[in-house]
């Protein structure tokens, strides 16, 4: 009985302060009706940990079906669906979060001798990692609804994989850092590692670096997008097939390929044939004709020409100027609209052949150049 004695009258010592101590704000939650069962269940490292976990598990069972349903109503409301996939994508890290808070202070109530710190870790990472899974998602989400609805002129479909592409390097920078702070490990040491490794690489591809920078640039800026035809001052002419990081890809008329570095095209001077208010493109067919020809004839027939041609735009109507008075003709430009920048090699032969028909038939001359040599006398024999 003295043992027995003894060992109850040392109950009392096993002081609750500890599970107390390291769990003051739970402790702080729960209503004053049930503080006197929690001091008893806090006799109980192990049983506390288990009903902490348990509560918390309940809770996170209750505020995915609760709180996401009321979401879900409210995102039927509307008619966009971005936001049924955000509210889908969050509900994981939320049911993640709550359970896994729960079993970080089930944890710290349960006193485990070994390898107690060791799994608050572990459940803290996975938190991290959740947040990091949906944020990627999430961003993704957001990305190609407002790219696709262009109701942003910086957010287009052609600059959503650079957005992208910033939006997960964010992430994954922050949660990073993150996890390293809850791992007790300085970032500040890595930050300056990396500092010193990341000028070491930016001496070895200085040029990649270019390129990726410029290609940054051009996404944004949109000095072209792709279906544009471009001209470069350089000589390539085609249309942008591609526009990558690291490089924008011409496809020419000749059905070849050519891959230009973004830090070379940055510099150089661009002709965006498909710029402007639209992609119509205007030809400018230049003929001359012989002194003498009556000129209102002329403008007449290629403005006939000109309008009759079935793939010249309407609006604006084709136009026809006289130049000038060159040194063997009378110069006249046909100016006129066509819809695609790449027909214009072969709308400019039809017309040019239509133009020599019937200058032809209506009798008018296009001087060509020639030389008149006169010969003062002949050499005596």
């Amino acid at each position: 009985m003295a043992n027995a004695e003894t060992t109850t009258s040392d109950a009392p010592d096993i002081d609750v302060a500890p599970v107390g101590e390291a769990l003051p704000q739970f402790v702080d939650w729960l209503p004053d009706a049930l503080l006197p069962a929690w001091e008893v269940i806090a006799h109980y490292p192990i049983v506390a940990g288990v009903v902490i976990a348990g509560l918390f598990y309940v809770l996170a069972i209750v505020v995915r079906v609760v709180l996401f349903r009321s979401l879900h109503r409210l995102a039927d409301l509307t008619t966009s669906l971005v936001d049924d996939h955000i509210i889908e994508h969050l509900r994981k890290p939320v049911f993640t979060t709550v359970a896994y808070f729960g079993l970080t202070l089930a944890v710290n109530a349960a006193q485990l001798p070994v390898g107690g710190q060791l799994i608050v870790q572990v459940l803290l990472s996975v938190i991290v990692g959740s947040w990091m899974r949906a944020s990627l998602r999430i961003s993704t989400s957001l990305l190609d609804t407002v790219g696709h609805q262009g109701r942003f002129a910086l957010v287009e479909a052609r600059t959503v994989p650079i957005f992208d592409l910033t939006a997960k390097l964010v992430t994954i920078l922050v949660g990073s850092y993150v996890l390293l702070l809850i791992w007790g490990i300085n970032p500040v040491g890595w930050l300056a590692s990396a500092g010193i490794v990341g000028v070491a690489v930016g001496f070895a591809a200085k040029d990649t670096l270019a390129n990726l920078f410029a290609g940054f640039f051009i996404v944004a800026d949109a000095p072209y997008k792709i279906g544009d035809y471009i001209n470069l001052d350089t000589g390539e002419r085609g249309q942008v097939s591609a526009i990558g990081l690291r490089s924008t890809r011409l496809l020419t008329r000749d059905d070849v390929e050519i891959t230009i570095p973004n830090g070379v095209i940055a510099n150089a001077k661009i002709v965006n044939e498909s710029g402007g208010r639209h992609l119509k493109l205007r030809i400018r067919i230049s003929v001359g004709v012989a002194y003498g020809t009556d000129v209102d004839k002329v403008c007449e027939i290629l403005m006939k020409i000109g309008v009759g041609h079935e793939e010249i735009c309407e609006d604006p109507e084709p136009r026809v100027r006289m130049r000038g008075f060159g040194a063997s003709s009378l110069d006249f430009d046909l100016m006129c609209w066509i819809e695609r920048p790449e027909d214009r090699g072969r709308i400019s032969h039809q017309l040019y052949v239509e133009i020599y028909k019937t200058f032809e038939e209506h009798g008018i001359v296009i001087p060509f150049t020639q030389q008149d040599i006169y010969i003062k006398e002949f050499p005596k024999p």
